[in-house]
């Protein structure tokens, strides 16, 4: 083989050839460098249904997730079970395996790799160099959102030299998790220890790795069969995830025009299934190479037949055709979105946190919107964040989605009534944390207990369940779904609250604090506020269908209490018999009670002392940056905004980023110091700012209704917010400023693209 290292110069301005890397968007766009080769957090790639995660040479084996598809081993809790990962190809030029060389600076040159979210692909080129030998590489590859049991990655190579050779395309099974803690059986005490040697040993394995909390491995799918055809260059895995549902994946290689191969043969094993290839290549000509994947579970669509028709379909439609139909997809997306005028940075940050939402939902399934999206952490489980973070910012700009995340509980609903009655209540008594398929109580044995007391939840729930009625004015999917929802929390709650004779009033008692350190304590005003707001629901939703309410439920709404000081003119956070004295990671939940989907009425004095004592808690009880929740800040912001204060709301909104936003790709953290990514609720609480908190606006029975004065922080010019949906109409909405200076909103019907 002829080595020509001294053509790498010549290879870095093909980079720039047309199809290798596509027109940008700079405000959608985010780009990895070399610089990032030490500290690296992936992002995925995702269309609500199933994933592919990213790695730094875009080729190697990641993981891969499905919705619904949970490992239900006994004695650990539910978790999201790895598929085979599909995305994994590797070259070998003459000297070196391209996934086995290490990412340095020497062997990757010219280094880029850019998340595209304006067309939802992940672009990747760099010079690939070893022993003298260089290689221009490019990789494309998307899930898509236009064919949802499709995944399409692209390998495009251009040697420096003239020579033979080879490619390798597999599925690789996930193996069994090495370490297995009974985290639903044994009180985590007795676990810390292995999982602390465990967390230690994949810190220490690979910075870059994506599982960084031992907690969070993924669960396993036992492989069933497999198999491979040379000739029809295919290769298939099906299993069955652990007491979970059966799944399926079939990959199909496409070949550059006129390859001709001096050798072609596959390799089956429960451990990997793969085709292997080589040819003979000539200096400076560009080779593509496409695989083509499809994959799907028992409860959405076929299995092992179906996806391989899927597959084989798609390399007959081609590579442009279904990225095009792809991106055009991802395109009628983004009519849908924020532009902020005059802050680059704010506007990144806002089409990332868009567009992980978009690609963790769906369109009228019911599927929830997990806490980490399609990922391990938090064990895939569904909290209140899918309904009271992540839902009103959906139900606005894309309601069809948004209708996923409320029919989920709908469907779930029979676990929910089993828990009520188990638990001695009536009704439906909501997990905490959710299995996505089944809906059952998935909570981890410590916690157990406070998921018991955290029933807020289920007035979350009954809220966006309201809402979605609110923003659509959907009455058939409110008889037919919301209602039987509304109904049965109510219930729930009907049966849970106390009757006080002494003070005639209406509490809740043992409950946990959204602020969860504070557990078992009487009266959480958070919660008893979001109480009574689901039992008014409840009687507002039972006129609109002409349906008796229960009687009961006006009259604990009108009599519960929820803890207030006249002395100091604010709300308490619980009774005060319980003094707020702990160290937390949020300070105080009275920033809560103006959260958009509650917004407890209030006077303006005491919203802004609920504000100053919440702020206050917020530096006198979270001292370290490290432990606050990034919930904490947009939060605050929204609080800030409710008070009229436009540049306190901007720089809280601003600190949410800076230490919790992880290199290169947006991926939001829980808190500055821990790994648990992927945090949804953040994104929506984020964009929430922009839909409700700016504007003033909030749902209520009229429609969209301004409650507040607008603002706008002095470093915008403007705000847009575009293709805003509500009751089957597109608006566009706009704050800025008048000829006399005054912040106003604007609002027109949706401009056509």
């Amino acid at each position: 083989m002829k080595k020509t290292g001294s053509l790498i110069a010549f290879l870095f301005p093909l980079f720039f050839m047309p199809g290798i890397l596509a027109d940008s968007r700079p405000d959608f766009d985010l780009t990895a460098t070399q610089d990032n080769f030490s500290l690296y957090y992936p992002t995925y790639l995702a269309n609500g249904f199933f994933t592919t995660s990213s790695s730094l040479r875009g080729t190697d084996p990641t993981l891969s997730f499905m919705v619904g598809v949970i490992d239900y081993t006994p004695g650990d809790t539910p978790r999201p079970a790895a598929l085979p990962g599909w995305g994994e190809m590797d070259y070998f030029d003459g000297a070196a395996w391209l996934n086995a060389t290490p990412i340095t600076a020497g062997s990757f040159l010219d280094y880029r790799q850019t998340l595209q979210m304006y067309d939802g692909v992940l672009r990747t080129q760099y010079v690939f160099t070893s022993s003298g030998n260089a290689t221009r590489v490019g990789v494309t590859t998307f899930v898509s959102e236009d064919s949802t049991h499709v995944g399409v990655t692209s390998l495009s190579l251009t040697p420096g030299f003239t020579g033979t050779v080879r490619l390798r395309f597999t599925l690789r099974p996930r193996p069994a998790p090495a370490h297995r803690f009974q985290l639903a059986a044994v009180p985590a005490a007795k676990l810390r220890e292995s999982e602390a040697e465990t967390e230690a040993q994949i810190r220490r394995s690979d910075p870059t790795a994506p599982e960084r909390g031992a907690e969070w491995y993924p669960g396993y799918v036992d492989i069933q069969s497999f198999g491979a055809s040379n000739a029809q260059r295919l290769l298939w895995i099906t299993g069955r995830a652990v007491g979970g549902a059966q799944i399926a994946d079939a990959a199909v290689i496409g070949l550059p025009a006129g390859a001709v191969l001096t050798e072609s043969g596959v390799y089956k094993s429960p451990q990997l299934v793969s085709l292997e290839i080589a040819l003979r290549v000539e200096q400076g000509r560009t080779y593509t190479f496409t695989k083509y994947v499809a994959a799907s579970q028992e409860n959405w669509g076929g299995l092992k037949s179906s996806v391989i028709d899927w597959a084989k379909e798609a390399r007959g439609e081609g590579f442009d055709s279904l990225l095009a139909k792809h991106v055009s997809a991802w395109h009628r997306l983004w009519q849908s979105d924020i532009v902020v005028e005059g802050d680059p940075e704010i506007q990144r940050v806002i089409h990332s946190d868009l567009f992980y939402l978009y690609e963790n939902s769906t369109v009228n399934t019911t599927w929830a919107m997990e806490g980490c999206g399609l990922s391990p952490n938090y064990w895939g489980h569904v909290f209140w964040d899918s309904d009271s973070w992540d839902f009103p910012a959906l139900v606005l700009l894309h309601p069809e989605r948004a209708k996923s995340l409320v029919r989920f509980r709908y469907r779930t609903l029979p676990a929910a009534e089993a828990r009520a009655k188990a638990y001695g209540y009536r009704g439906a008594m909501y997990p905490w944390e959710s299995d996505p398929q089944k809906g059952i109580e998935s909570t981890d044995h410590d916690f157990v207990p406070i998921g018991a007391r955290e029933i807020h939840l289920d007035g979350d729930i009954a809220i966006s369940q309201w809402q979605y009625y609110q923003a659509t004015g959907d009455k058939a999917w409110l008889r037919d779904y919301g209602y039987k929802v509304i109904h049965a929390t109510a219930e729930f709650l009907t049966s849970r609250v106390t009757y006080n004779p002494e003070k005639n009033r209406y509490e809740l008692l043992h409950v946990c604090s959204g602020d969860e350190i504070y557990n078992d304590v009487p009266n959480d005003s958070f919660t008893n506020a979001v109480s009574q707001k689901a039992l008014r629901v409840a009687v507002a939703a039972a006129g609109v269908l002409g349906e008796p309410p229960n009687p009961r439920w006006a009259e604990i709404a009108q009599k519960m209490y929820i803890p207030f000081s006249e002395k100091e003119l604010r709300h308490l956070d619980f009774d005060e018999t319980v003094p707020h004295d702990q160290k937390t990671w949020m300070g105080s939940s009275l920033t809560w009670l103006t959260y958009p989907p509650l917004d407890l009425a209030m006077s303006s004095a005491v919203r802004r002392n609920d504000y100053e004592f919440a702020v206050k808690s917020l530096s006198d009880l979270t001292p370290n940056i490290n432990g606050i929740n990034d919930m904490v800040p947009v939060i605050v912001s929204i609080d800030a905004a409710t008070v009229g204060d436009a540049e306190e709301s901007y720089r809280r909104l601003k600190f949410s980023n800076g230490p919790f936003l992880k290199p290169p790709f947006n991926v939001r953290s829980e808190t500055p110091g821990n790994n648990h990514l992927y945090i949804l609720c953040v994104s929506g609480g984020f964009l929430e700012n922009f839909l409700y908190a700016f504007t003033g606006l909030r749902l209520t029975d009229q429609g969209l209704t301004a409650v507040y004065p607008p603002i706008l922080p002095s470093a915008w010019k403007g705000v847009t917010i575009k293709g805003l949906k509500l009751r089957g109409e597109s608006y566009d909405y706009r704050i800025s400023h008048d000829v006399a200076g005054k912040v106003q909103l604007g609002i027109q019907p949706a401009a056509q693209e």
